[in-house]
């Protein structure tokens, strides 16, 4: 079964990815202002929020426009076909309007500019391979749960995101989307654009290898036909 595109399916996918990111920024300036210089610890309150965060914008927007909130998700829901191909771009247009305006509201919230260009520079092997691996992770807990745990996506994807931010060099941004609206905000969670285009190779990389090996290992025989493949 498709879901029907309409303007409240892309005004989820636009409110979800622009709260998704100004929790994201927004945590991260608040847990560096009040860690007293321990990074381990401002990541850690900054791991906590996004985590919890997508879990209640999944559950909530799931419904409306299947929570994708990132275009690599988007991606793999055309390519099986849970996602017409004319919906993509729409799609992804409304991720990438809601990461910036995410972006902007996490700094006008705690009195910075409104954008500054983040100089802070994400590169290097195991940063690209960090990125793959965490967002082939993501597509395996959406793709897990879509096979045999439905309603425990939401819980699935912010526990992958919330491991994520500790088991990889990268700290998992895993979406394209929130990496390019990290670049305006010069602070804890920023990325500077240098380092993004390695950023979103990696990533599709990892999403389309995820796609194939966990698409195929948890196909469902034939018999039983294919699922309604929305987040929730």
């Amino acid at each position: 079964m498709t879901r029907a595109l309409d303007v409240r399916s892309l005004a989820a996918e636009a409110i979800g990815t622009a709260l998704l990111v100004a929790t994201v920024i927004g945590s991260g300036i608040m847990a560096e202002r009040l860690s007293g210089g321990s990074t381990g610890l401002a990541l850690l309150a900054n791991t906590l929020a996004t985590g919890a965060i997508l879990v209640v914008l999944i559950s909530t927007l799931g419904p409306l426009s299947g929570a994708h909130f990132n275009p690599v998700v988007s991606l793999v829901m055309v390519l099986r076909r849970a996602l017409p191909w004319s919906q993509l771009a729409p799609y992804v247009a409304a991720q990438l309007i809601g990461g910036a305006a995410g972006a902007v509201l996490a700094n006008l919230m705690f009195d910075l500019p409104a954008v500054t260009l983040s100089d802070t520079l994400r590169g290097g092997t195991g940063q690209l391979v960090s990125e793959a691996v965490a967002t082939f992770t993501l597509i395996g807990a959406i793709l897990g749960g879509l096979a045999v745990a439905p309603q425990a996506i939401p819980w699935l994807v912010g526990l992958t995101i919330t491991a994520g931010y500790w088991f990889t060099a990268s700290t998992s941004f895993a979406n394209p989307a929130v990496t390019l609206a990290r670049t305006l905000s010069d602070s804890f969670a920023g990325i500077a654009p240098a380092s993004v285009p390695g950023f979103l190779l990696a990533q599709l990389a990892g999403g389309l290898t995820g796609a194939v090996l966990w698409g195929w290992l948890f196909a469902a025989p034939s018999s039983q036909g294919r699922r309604d493949e929305t987040i929730v």
